[in-house]
């Protein structure tokens, strides 16, 4: 038991929080246990409305700081992903394939390259600087043998 009075004040706030805490606590225990239970059970609608009021549940938890944001956030991902696990994929309509035009090969489009992310070293950059040099030349010499 503590002899100082600011600690014993402490005690009893700590106390009805506790108190305060565990209620929000168990109503987010107790909603998602339910959203489980109809999911197991196949019931679709059921389910959702079972799952928003777990989501419900958590982010009031989360508002009064009784559960952390992240473990909110972890809980409800879970939620989701085991009712989207439930649920039958629909069939997707499949089209018929129509026919392409054809395409030239010059009108392709070539394949982007994608940035490196390393550092480059002095010889590169010297290449590359001088292949831009040189590209304009090049374009120079095959304008003057078209004419």
């Amino acid at each position: 038991m503590a002899n100082i009075k600011s600690q014993i004040k402490r005690n009893r706030q700590n106390e009805k929080r506790r108190l305060r805490n565990r209620v929000a606590r168990g109503n987010a225990r107790t909603a998602v246990r339910k959203a489980h239970t109809a999911i197991e059970a196949g019931q679709a609608e059921e389910s959702k409305t079972s799952v928003l009021l777990a989501i419900s549940a958590l982010d009031k938890a989360a508002r009064r700081g009784v559960l952390h944001r992240n473990n909110v956030a972890r809980r409800k991902a879970r939620l989701v992903k085991y009712l989207a696990g439930m649920e039958p994929v629909e069939p997707q309509k499949v089209e018929e394939p129509k026919e392409e035009a054809i395409v030239e090969p010059e009108a392709e489009a070539k394949p982007v390259k994608k940035a490196s992310t390393t550092r480059k070293t002095a010889a590169t950059k010297k290449a590359a600087t001088e292949k831009t040099k040189a590209e304009p030349k090049k374009a120079a010499r095959a304008k003057k043998k078209a004419e």
